[in-house]
C-alpha cells in the first residue's frame, strides 16, 4: 500500500511560523489575483483594503470558500470584513494553522 499523500494543511502545519506565513501569503495572493483578473507578474498590494482594489463581497466569499476548502479551515466572515487586507488575512490564517489541532 503506498504511503498516504500529505495534504496541503498537513504540510503547512509542519512549517515554522514564518515559513507558514510566507506559504499562506503565496496561496492567498494567487487566489486574489485570479479573482481580480490580475496578471501573475502584477504586484498585489497586501496592505491596502481589498475592497479598494475592486474586490466585491461576492468575490470575497468565493475566495473564502476556496481557502476554507484548500486549508481545511473555517474562516470567520468577520475576519474578512473587519480588517480587509491580505496581510491581516494571512496573519489570521497562519495563526489558525499554527495553533495546536483539537481534532
Amino acid at each position: 500500500m503506498p504511503p498516504a499523500e500529505i495534504t496541503v494543511p498537513q504540510r503547512l502545519r509542519e512549517l515554522p511560523r514564518t515559513e507558514l506565513a510566507d506559504e499562506i501569503e503565496t496561496l492567498v495572493v494567487q487566489k486574489f489575483k485570479a479573482v481580480l483578473l490580475m496578471a501573475e507578474s502584477e504586484d498585489l498590494p497586501v496592505d491596502i483594503s481589498y475592497f479598494d482594489l475592486g474586490l466585491t463581497s461576492l468575490r470575497l466569499t468565493e475566495i473564502r470558500q476556496s481557502l476554507e476548502q484548500l486549508l481545511d479551515l473555517s474562516i470567520n466572515v468577520n475576519v474578512l470584513f473587519n480588517e480587509p487586507t491580505v496581510n491581516h488575512l494571512v496573519d489570521h490564517l497562519a495563526d489558525a494553522l499554527s495553533a495546536p489541532s483539537i481534532r
